[in-house]
């Protein structure tokens, strides 16, 4: 299994660098990427779709797990100044990145927060109002599955699971309504579906 989620490693060093932007629901987002991160040419679509159909919470702390360079995380936090952003990879380059990205973006540190690890394991013992993300798939289903099996444990009743998929859909649809008892398809595009699954205890 690969520890680079969200990153294809290269054993050169390369110290290029560029900025990448967009406009997500009004507001203008800019990232510092580097070749070799997923999507590190222009914001990936279902990343894109994900943000225009997400359901944001008007507070509270939401996670956004893989975040790569920051996309998720990043955008939530500018589109809802009261809420507390954790994002987390697993990969290096990716946080060091995110980090810069947050500061690129003018928010503040110690509300936008990016930390390294494995899935959930960086937020052990915290719960949420919404989780986020784009699955990655490259790292294999196994993963994918404990973003969807392990979510319950760290969202509060009534928070959600908001993810964009593509390949393996309904495998993924099919396993949030076992995991949750409820899924909502949020939109579908190119090939891409947004789902969104709610923390409801009576169904638990």
């Amino acid at each position: 299994m690969s520890n680079n989620h969200y990153y294809k490693y290269s054993r050169k060093r390369t110290t290029q660098y560029m900025i990448i932007s967009d406009i997500i629901r009004g507001i203008t987002i800019e990232f510092e990427v580097t070749p070799g991160l997923f999507s590190y040419e222009h914001v990936d679509e279902g990343t894109k779709l994900l943000l225009e159909y997400a359901e944001i919470p008007s507070e509270g702390t939401v996670l956004d797990v893989g975040c790569g360079y920051g996309v998720i995380g990043i955008t939530l936090a500018k589109l809802n100044p009261k809420l507390k952003v954790y994002m987390v990879d697993i990969n290096k380059e990716a946080v060091r990145l995110a980090k810069r990205n947050v500061e690129r973006n003018g928010l503040e540190k110690d509300r936008v927060i990016v930390l390294q690890g494995d899935v959930y394991d960086p937020v052990k013992n915290m719960t949420f109002e919404a989780i986020y993300s784009n699955p990655p798939f490259a790292a294999g289903m196994y993963i994918v599955e404990r973003i969807i099996t392990e979510a319950p444990h760290y969202l509060k009743p009534g928070g959600s699971l908001q993810i964009v998929v593509r390949k393996g859909a309904e495998s993924v649809k099919n396993l949030m309504q076992q995991v949750f008892g409820n899924v909502e398809l949020r939109t579908s595009k190119k090939g891409y579906k947004v789902l969104l699954s709610r923390n409801n205890p009576m169904n638990s």
